[in-house]
């Protein structure tokens, strides 16, 4: 069976649609065709030289990070970055790259949650949610096409609200209308009186990455010439998408007890922390990679420590001893994603080359 560079994104995306990305990233295919077939495939979190080599040693012609290769245009390609070399050496091996990476963060199922699993943390839920993401589809159809038309809504995506699917509101009226001459009515005829039809209002939510799929089955699956519906916005925060994430420990431990097992779980060699509190930690915030813009919101919700990376010295104060900050490296925070690619596209591709990077790319070494 062949399986293209496209079949992998379109299975990733399903997961993590690109739309959900920061405005500053650059997720998706960043070298390669997507209508080339794959033989293999290497995931990794960076794409270095190094990552480059093992790919072509083990016979994988695409590799799937989690950070992007390019995150600004390049203007040259002569070889004076790893990143200009590693472009040429893919563009010359027939090696597609492809990254989805803050996409992935936003996503409940996305990088927080796979350190929240490590960590064993029960009753997560997403530490800040997406707002614009979702809106309100409001349709109308006769009495005997709903059953048809809300179905295939559904089918294309419509209806989810947190983990309940093919939610909808309907509400029964009566619908009038007048064709033109010109007009192919399925009901009445051409240029005859004004029809009187028992229709029903049917309200849906549609996530923003479906918006276009939702509309087209719309659209090929109502009875009407022109259909009646109404797209509108809302600023419900999406409860599936957004940064940081914060759960509760299965039971309470003592503070250096639980950085222990942090330091364990996360397999890091230090972690740097702002000063103790002599309490029990219970409720747990986490951010991959950089999640210092997220710790006015782990205070807010009561968490009594927050993990992530890349804290900056003056950035510790600011915890102000309301919350424990607890940086434990951004490598280190993320350095399980590639699990999240191998299974989804295991799932996908059961019988399918997937390999995990062997190598370490963390930039970082401690001298302890």
């Amino acid at each position: 069976m062949i399986i293209t560079v496209r079949e992998i994104m379109e299975a990733i995306e399903a997961e993590a649609p690109p739309i959900y990305q920061e405005s500053y990233d650059n997720c998706g295919l960043q070298v390669g065709n997507p209508m080339d077939e794959v033989t293999g495939i290497l995931i990794s979190l960076d794409v270095t030289e190094a990552i480059l080599e093992e790919a072509m040693e083990r016979g994988c012609n695409m590799i799937v990070s989690h950070h992007p290769l390019i995150f600004s245009g390049l203007k040259k390609i002569s070889g004076r970055t790893y990143v200009e070399r590693v472009v040429q050496q893919a563009i010359k091996n027939d090696i597609s790259i492809y990254a989805a990476h803050t996409n992935l963060d936003n996503m409940v199922n996305g990088v927080n949650a796979k350190i929240a699993e490590k960590l064993g943390l029960v009753n997560t839920s997403i530490l800040v949610p997406k707002t614009n993401t979702l809106s309100k589809l409001y349709t109308y159809a006769p009495l005997t096409d709903a059953d048809r038309v809300r179905d295939a809504l559904f089918a294309a995506g419509a209806g989810g609200i947190g983990f309940y699917n093919e939610c909808s509101f309907n509400t029964t009226g009566t619908g009038t209308f007048k064709a033109h001459e010109d007009a192919n009515p399925t009901i009445g005829k051409a240029g005859g009186a004004r029809e009187m039809v028992e229709e029903v209002k049917i309200e849906v939510i549609v996530e923003k990455h479906n918006e276009r799929a939702v509309l087209q089955a719309l659209f090929s699956n109502h009875p009407y010439e022109e259909v009646a519906y109404e797209m509108v916005p809302l600023p419900n925060p999406n409860q599936q998408v957004g940064a940081g994430m914060v759960g509760v420990l299965p039971g309470p431990m003592d503070e250096p007890d639980f950085l222990t097992f942090l330091k364990q779980q996360m397999k890091t060699d230090c972690i740097r922390h702002t000063a103790l509190k002599d309490k029990k930690i219970t409720r747990v915030a986490v951010c991959g990679g950089a999640g210092s813009f997220l710790l006015k919101d782990a205070i807010q919700a009561k968490a009594d420590i927050f993990i992530t990376g890349d804290f900056k010295y003056h950035q510790f104060f600011d915890a102000e001893g309301k919350i424990i900050i607890a940086d434990i490296g951004h490598y280190e925070s993320e350095q399980f994603t590639s699990e999240i690619f191998e299974a989804l596209l295991k799932k996908k591709f059961p019988n399918f080359a997937i390999l995990l990077s062997n190598l370490s790319t963390n930039p970082v070494k401690y001298f302890c």
